[in-house]
């Protein structure tokens, strides 16, 4: 399968949402995925606080999955306060926060191939670290990070009590 990979606009967040949302319903570990809602996807979105992308089946237009980036900037949430990167650091942040690919279209590459899209933007944005949390259990998730060159860095408590790996990868 070939896929259209298209970045995404504020007015796209309820299509992001519906998909995140449908995804993390048809999951059997639930606490594997936190999945974000729609307020906070426009929000994200709106105030210029991240990226979303959109990716289409290139034969049907099919939406076969979507991807939101988070830019925290020198938010307390940023991944990089957790593992010690410099104050002056913490802009060049990026999170790759979630993927959610409908099950009909995954073994296709396609979070590698919308993580990709992502890392050539946010590179020609001058942004040098990429970060990611991952359940350690969700072994689908922490593979694919690690064979596009994340490293887990750190595990902890993220998100309300949910132990995370947390992964890194310098541009």
């Amino acid at each position: 399968m070939e896929f259209l990979i298209e970045q995404a606009v504020p007015g796209d967040y309820k299509t992001l949402a519906c998909v995140i949302r449908e995804v993390w319903l048809q999951m059997e570990q639930k606490e594997w995925f936190v999945a974000d809602d729609s307020e906070t996807i426009c929000r994200v979105l709106e105030e210029g606080r991240g990226l979303g992308y959109r990716a289409f089946e290139k034969e049907s237009g099919a939406l076969a999955g979507v991807f939101l980036v988070v830019l925290p900037g020198n938010g307390e949430e940023n991944l990089g306060r957790d593992i010690g990167l410099a104050c002056e650091e913490l802009e060049k942040v990026a999170h790759m926060d979630t993927i959610a690919i409908l099950p009909q279209y995954r073994g296709n590459g396609l979070q590698h191939t919308m993580m990709h899209a992502a890392e050539e933007e946010l590179k020609n944005q001058g942004y040098k670290y990429l970060m990611c949390t991952v359940h350690p259990e969700n072994i689908y998730s922490k593979k694919n990070a690690v064979m596009q060159g994340y490293k887990v860095v750190l595990t902890k408590e993220k998100y309300g009590g949910y132990v995370r790996d947390i992964l890194l990868k310098r541009l």
